[in-house]
């Protein structure tokens, strides 16, 4: 045996290699994307754990104010099980939904000023502990009960204006938007979208069988340890990032209201100086917006409709209406997670290949000089003692820029096919061909990470925030428009026996928003964005 000196290591080789795997393997795992796309999942399922009580306790409250007028319950099954009592449980669901929409749009404003006022992770704080508080409020309108319970539950989703599940969903994106290259981002945006399925998936069957155990007030006390939780975990997991970084440190000019409402006006044209000095009109986010919104408003009906048609068409329970669903949630989150990154990496380099290749015909000086690889990229190196990660930069903007191009294609194609897909259900003769649509239709999802990625890439970082607060705010109008709209045509070709007719009215939406986003493109090659409106020189041309 060899004597051992000063040189000699104090590990054996191997326990040293499975030292560094294991090293290497935690770092992974403990990635701040990860780390980023946990917490998306984490506050999805705080958020929709008291979906499903919410309306089983609205029907009981409403079952009981209504035996508070009427003689007591006389007889065999459920005192509960009667028209108006369903009428009037359907009625307050609704108004729910509604205040929901209405108070989660203003959220939305009011988180962006939180994201610009106080930086991401400190709002994303807050649109965890204030739900927090409304589901303790929740809680004393369930023991409350009758009357003054559903006035009490009706009020609360006023504490959703300062922080609910539209506000958090822009701070987690925004986040996301910066712990990662440019590269990286739209397959980023979409591994944390399915992680938000994912989350919501879990939560309405956690919250169901929570509140079918343990009675209608548990799965409120369980949402409230979950967003204290979510709260926690923002804080000491998340990276700070400062205000001035996601504005490359530039002050916003606007202030009060019209810093408020500082989203809406990323849908205005934009300016841009081209490389000859001309200021033309560039309308490709306003068009972007416009097909997102098409998109959403075909697409945002599916699920709704597809359960509607099982039931009118094939007679399905509301059990197999869940098992559905969370079919369909599942494979959703299983596309966006595991196939939707690996498709835009793919893309990406594929497309950014192609247009360096034809860059180099033009000028060959190009070529030597332009990575077409991501191995060639530096990978950023983070010390263990680091206390927050570095954020990696792009070594070339022109191969950002090339690449970027592939996620508008995506997202055009994505509503093709999500038409497509769509417009195959109302072919199903049998109760199993409804759970296959449902298995394929999340397929075509995409869109609406793509769309994210496509929106950053087109405004400044200065107007990151904005941008990705003016989709989400469209995405949300798109929902409630879809809502009313396809409602009013299902129940149109449900009178005239043809209801399946109303899945080749999503999928002819679809494609018009495909047509929509064939006029959006990226500004062109050599123009710089004019922020400052204070040249009103303007040729009159504009650039689609």
């Amino acid at each position: 045996m060899t004597a051992a000196d000063e040189r000699s290591p104090l590990l054996p080789e191997s326990k040293q290699k499975t030292k560094s795997a294991a090293s290497k393997l935690w770092s992974r795992i403990w990635s701040t994307p990860n780390r980023v796309v946990f917490a998306g999942f984490l506050i999805t399922l705080s958020f929709s754990v008291t979906q499903v009580p919410l309306f089983y306790m609205f029907h009981i409250m409403e079952c009981d104010v209504f035996y508070s007028n009427h003689p007591p319950f006389q007889g065999v099954g459920d005192r509960c099980s009667r028209n108006e009592i369903a009428a009037g449980t359907a009625t307050q669901f609704s108004i729910l939904g509604m205040s929901t929409t209405f108070c989660g749009t203003l959220n939305l404003f009011v988180s962006g000023w939180m994201v610009k006022r106080y930086g991401p992770r400190l709002a994303l704080m807050l649109q965890t502990t204030i739900p927090a508080v409304r589901v303790l409020l929740q809680i004393l309108g369930v023991q409350a009960g009758g009357e003054a319970g559903i006035m009490i539950i009706q009020t609360t989703q006023l504490v959703t204006i300062l922080g609910g599940p539209a506000g958090y969903i822009l701070v987690v994106n925004t986040i996301a938007g910066e712990v990662v290259e440019p590269l990286q981002r739209t397959a980023l945006f979409g591994r944390l979208q399915g992680m938000i399925m994912l989350g919501m998936s879990l939560g309405l069957w956690v919250g169901g069988m929570i509140g079918d155990r343990y009675g209608i007030q548990s799965p409120f006390l369980t949402a409230f340890c979950l967003f204290c939780c979510a709260s926690v975990y923002a804080r000491v997991a998340l990276p700070y990032l400062s205000p001035e970084s996601l504005t490359d440190g530039k002050k916003s000019p606007a202030k009060g209201v019209s810093g408020f409402l500082a989203p809406l006006k990323v849908l205005a044209p934009q300016r841009l100086q081209l490389h000859t000095g001309q200021i033309r009109k560039h309308y490709g986010v306003l068009m972007l917006c416009c097909g997102i919104f098409l998109g959403v408003v075909a697409t945002g009906y599916a699920p709704i409709l597809i359960q509607m048609y099982a039931t009118a068409e094939f007679g399905f329970t509301q059990a197999d209406n869940g098992y559905l669903m969370a079919g369909n949630a599942l494979m959703r989150a299983f596309f966006l997670i595991v196939l939707f990154p690996r498709i835009i990496a793919a893309g990406r380099k594929w497309f950014a290949r192609h247009a360096v290749r034809n860059m180099a015909k033009r000028d060959p000086e190009t070529q030597a000089d332009i990575p077409t690889d991501p191995g060639q990229f530096d990978a950023p190196c983070v010390g263990q003692g680091e206390e927050e990660p570095v954020i990696p930069e792009t070594p070339d903007p022109r191969i950002e820029k090339l690449a970027s191009q592939f996620d508008l294609l995506f997202l055009r194609w994505s509503l093709v096919v999500d038409g497509l897909l769509t417009a195959v259900t109302a072919f199903a003769t049998q109760g199993w061909h409804v759970y296959v649509a449902a298995f394929i239709l999340p397929f075509g999802s995409g869109s609406a990470p793509a769309a994210k990625g496509v929106i950053t890439e087109m405004c400044p970082k200065s107007q990151r925030t904005d941008a990705l607060n003016a989709v989400t705010l469209v995405e949300n109008i798109a929902r409630l428009a879809t809502l009313g709209l396809f409602g009013f045509v299902f129940a149109a070709l449900s009178e005239i026996g043809k209801s399946h007719l109303t899945f080749f009215c999503n999928a002819g939406v679809a494609i018009l928003g495909m047509g929509v986003l064939l006029f959006s493109h990226f500004p062109p090659n050599e123009s710089t964005l004019v922020e400052e409106h204070g040249n009103d020189n303007d040729n009159g041309e504009t650039e689609a």
